[in-house]
């Protein structure tokens, strides 16, 4: 019987299932969004959660409890020294979950895992592209009548 056992299987064995889960949760880190299956994303959140959670606590043990789950220092890095600053007012729901569509090949339900504060990251970034871009071009243009 499954009484009170917690957590999707997704029909694979569980180094298997944990290898995708770290990977998911690694993607997040990297790219503060990402998209996945429904149900991958709300296991993964709350995998996720609990990572930052340590970010947001900050010593070695937590950094080094951080690292046995992701073993990639330059997530890790970056989970320490920017995501988790922008939470540490925050007791947890770090993450959100929008539903998006159904897969074409499957009708799996996709969904967008991202941070709560995804789009005020954003706006910021593309701002200094778009600004960054339009500078180049105009030289270039102007190199090209001379």
């Amino acid at each position: 019987m499954r009484h009170k056992v917690d957590g999707k299987l997704f029909g694979r064995t569980a180094n298997q299932r944990k290898a995708l889960l770290k990977g998911i949760v690694s993607s997040l880190l990297e790219h503060q969004r990402i998209e996945t299956t429904l149900i991958k994303a709300k296991e993964a959140r709350k995998i996720a959660e609990k990572i930052i959670t340590m970010g947001i606590k900050g010593d070695l043990h937590s950094k080094r409890l951080a690292l046995s789950y992701i073993p990639n220092r330059t997530v890790i890095a970056n989970l320490f020294k920017d995501i988790a600053p922008r939470f540490s007012g925050r007791n947890g729901g770090y993450l959100r979950i929008v539903r998006t569509r159904n897969r074409v090949n499957d009708g799996a339900p996709m969904a967008v895992l991202e941070f709560i504060d995804y789009e005020q990251i954003k706006k910021p970034k593309e701002e200094k592209k778009a600004k960054a871009e339009t500078k180049p071009k105009e030289g270039k243009k102007e190199e090209a009548k001379k």
